[in-house]
């Protein structure tokens, strides 16, 4: 272990300006004013990763605001800039909201994608309830940073050329950012945060395993949502169906996706005991459903001879690009990281994209969105109506600017399964972007809790994955000393960050809060939906059991149904 290692660990380093007491007032008395931190400089010798300092940008009193009951008092906000060591490197940027009145809490924001942008910091959490103040309402002192770079609209992934912004962007931001926002919130208050706590969804949710496992006396709690933990083997198999999508042929039209989600549905959303439009029953659909074989209003969802003749129907092409989403890949060469593979997707009744404007257009493009993966790639990303699909962009990102180092480089001609010359630098990669360790005992007695949860129907992330890291702790752990302190969910319908056919709403902040400071675990946890049906409820149950309507009530209400295993069985 070499010294970078050894000081990124921290639980042996207690540093002076952590020693203070701990204040029982009800509303801690303001330390130092909203002004007084403009030009702060902070030491270098504050941050338990190698930087040059950190330097307070701006220093803004910013009033109360929100909408009812989504709301929060009067904060200072500061941004900072922590300065790399590397002189040609992106300084990381970070904002810190430090409310008037203070729970004595802190709370870390993690990001998305390629990063490059800051959190709102008043805002919610990923999946966040809407009918409760925001975090920065409920007291929370909340923070987050760019990981390291400004993300370029264009080419969001141009940033790894720089070592430095790599490491940044792999994990290293993630101390350097919590160790400014603890020196500034001192600062303030007079005291560091009682406790502390991490939330994230998909590069943020690999943020939130990233935290826990490498400093895991940082964060007493930690959300991770549809969580890209191992990073590197996902932007292998989505290398993988981008090149599948790629073929002549092979492009489902968005109406032929909603053909192809709508069929599932009719043959899927029953096995829960209510047909509700949602698909409560994921592994039953995963097994039986069959697109070559299914119908959609009576009549087969295959094309007529298998040719793309039809708005409604799936040509042979295209049927085989479902499986290569619906089936795992396996690496032929050895990722250090130890991952050998990634599962495949929930194809049949994830909404892949499908005619709509407003929430539906954000899924869209998070799905196979509008345009099929070529080269050059087509623009990708949210921010663009028209584009490849999101996980092709990430793909072609990821291997022309982290793997190559060739901005013209074609990734469709880049095999991932069989990357040749590319394997070392690949396996390389996966050291930094695959956050797998399964032996968490450092942070669980630190008293650390961790809730995760994923939607069945997420198309960027593997719910599959989710559970197979759910499953491995479980294995390295034991199921006994898993359960003290790790829960895990599957939240039926709910895709990437966003759904029309179920968008889920969460107190998990309240869940982990009542776990870690009052050791109560979560029970009986109701997750709601905020699109497709406003208000209606769903049980939260611990994987592996799944929601099943008891045959009487609200099909609406969550205490309509009863979290069962495969077999059918209440737990």
């Amino acid at each position: 272990m070499n010294c970078r290692d050894s000081r990124s660990r921290g639980a042996a380093f207690v540093r002076p300006w952590l020693l203070v007491p701990l204040v029982l007032a009800a509303e801690p008395a303001l330390a130092a004013s909203c002004a007084s931190f403009v030009g702060l400089s902070i030491p270098a010798e504050a941050i338990g990763l190698p930087t040059r300092g950190a330097r307070v940008t701006a220093a803004v009193p910013m009033p109360a605001g929100g909408t009812a009951p989504q709301t929060y008092g009067a904060y200072c906000e500061l941004s900072a800039d922590i300065l790399p060591v590397d002189p040609t490197a992106p300084p990381i940027r970070m904002r810190l909201a430090l409310p008037e009145q203070w729970n004595r809490r802190a709370l870390m924001l993690g990001g998305g994608g390629y990063n490059g942008t800051i959190p709102n910091v008043a805002g919610n959490i990923p999946a966040g309830p809407v009918d409760r103040p925001l975090p920065l309402g409920r007291g929370y002192a909340v923070f987050g940073s760019d990981s390291g770079h400004t993300a370029n609209p264009l080419s969001p992934g141009d940033f790894a050329w720089n070592e430095e912004a790599l490491a940044n962007y792999a994990h290293d931001a993630l101390k350097k950012t919590r160790d400014t926002a603890i020196y500034l919130i001192q600062r303030r208050y007079g005291q560091a945060p009682e406790r502390s706590y991490f939330a994230g969804g998909s590069t943020g949710g690999r943020e939130a395993f990233a935290v826990v496992q490498k400093w895991p006396t940082d964060f007493q709690g930690a959300i991770a949502l549809y969580p890209a933990y191992n990073a590197a083997a996902l932007d292998l198999q989505i290398g993988r169906i981008t090149r599948a999508l790629a073929r002549p042929d092979a492009y489902p039209s968005l109406t032929q996706r909603a053909a192809l989600l709508e069929a599932a549905m009719q043959a899927c959303d029953g096995l829960d005991g209510v047909r509700d439009r949602i698909i409560s029953h994921q592994n039953a659909c995963n097994a039986r459903f069959d697109p070559a074989r299914a119908t959609l209003n009576g009549r087969p969802l295959r094309c007529p001879g298998g040719a793309n003749s039809g708005s409604d129907c799936l040509s042979d092409a295209q049927i085989a690009s479902f499986r290569v989403l619906d089936t795992p890949i396996r690496f032929n060469f050895r990722l250090a990281s130890g991952e050998r593979g990634y599962p495949g997707f929930n194809t049949w009744g994830t909404d892949w994209g499908r005619p709509g404007g407003d929430v539906q257009a954000l899924v869209n493009r998070l799905g196979l969105n509008t345009l099929q993966p070529t080269y050059p790639m087509p623009v990708h990303g949210t921010g663009f109506a028209e584009g490849a699909p999101y996980h092709s962009g990430f793909w072609d990102e990821w291997v022309r600017h982290f793997v190559t180092r060739n901005p013209t480089f074609n990734s469709l001609t880049l095999d991932p399964a069989n990357p040749g010359p590319w394997a070392a630098r690949i396996s390389q990669l996966s050291l930094r972007q695959d956050v797998v360790q399964t032996d968490l005992s450092a942070f669980a007695r630190n008293g650390g809790k961790l809730l995760m949860a994923h939607g069945t129907s997420d198309q960027l992330v593997s719910t599959r994955a989710s559970a197979d890291y759910y499953e491995r702790l479980q294995r390295d752990m034991g199921r006994g000393r898993t359960w003290q302190f790790v829960r895990y969910y599957e939240i039926p319908g709910y895709a990437h960050a966003a759904s029309t056919v179920f968008n889920a709403a969460w107190d998990s902040l309240g869940a982990l809060e009542a776990w870690v400071e009052q050791g109560r675990p979560p029970r009986r946890q109701v997750v709601t939906d905020t699109v497709a049906v406003p208000g209606r409820t769903r049980p939260l149950c611990d994987y592996p059991a799944w929601p099943k309507y008891r045959g009487k009530g609200d099909v609406n209400a969550a205490e309509s149904f009863v979290c069962v295993k495969d077999g059918g069985h209440g737990r």
